[in-house]
């Protein structure tokens, strides 16, 4: 089938403490987008890249796009005013009827060949192949009063991206009204009464969202 991956970059630099979104900021010489649809396109050069931006970022990755001589193929979409809606925006611009379509956060550059492909092969057999990772550390629940308790962390999973899913099957789901529940993709699936199947992330696989996390991130590509 058709292989898609919709690569969602709508952050702001507010947790970064950067005057510019989190999603162009630099590391090692690129900014963070740009490695992550490196990523994408190194697994396949046939990919089809939907890259949704807000509206008022685009002028600004169009001229990153020139100054690093940035030239990789892909669909540009503008965003909506919710994560939901820039996906279903990313969705809108595909016209075939039929495939397999990725959808990944703009701000995890450290992205494997390995699990992209395991993502599709997942979904090509059971229709959805979510990425997840154990957690390490133990928690506790806490309620609205502040009590809280010890939860066993074997019952839980930390949800990363890529979440592939049959187009038809996303196409289906993002008929519906934004919910304040859909936190991700899986949740609309899941919403859609269609099944969320889990494969192994990576702990690599960070969402760079607070300095620390750039940090590590740039240590780790200089060394890939």
């Amino acid at each position: 089938m058709q292989e898609y991956a919709i690569i969602v970059a709508g952050g702001s630099g507010n947790r970064m403490k950067s005057d510019i979104p989190k999603q162009f900021i630099k590391i090692n010489g690129l900014p963070i987008l740009m490695h992550t649809i490196n990523a994408f396109r190194k697994y396949s050069e046939t990919l089809n890249i939907i890259l949704v931006l807000p509206n008022d970022q685009m002028t600004f990755w169009t001229q990153l796009c020139e100054h690093h001589l940035f030239s990789i193929t892909y669909t540009l979409v503008a965003g909506g005013d919710s994560r939901f809606s820039s996906v279903k925006n990313g969705l809108k611009s595909i016209q075939e009827n039929s495939g397999l379509v990725a959808v990944h956060d703009g701000v995890r550059p450290i992205i494997s060949n390995e699990i992209i492909a395991a993502s599709f092969a997942k979904a090509a057999e059971n229709g959805s192949a979510v990425t997840s990772v154990p957690l390490k550390d133990s928690i506790r629940k806490v309620d609205a009063n502040g009590d809280n308790a010890a939860m066993d962390r074997n019952d839980f999973q930390m949800i990363q991206t890529p979440q592939t899913f049959r187009l038809d099957w996303m196409r289906k789901a993002f008929e519906t009204g934004y919910s304040d529940q859909f936190t991700d993709c899986a949740s609309v699936l899941e919403a859609a009464a269609y099944p969320i199947h889990l494969i192994p992330g990576s702990y690599e696989n960070i969402k760079i969202t607070t300095p620390e996390d750039l940090r590590w991130a740039e240590i780790y590509l200089k060394n890939a």
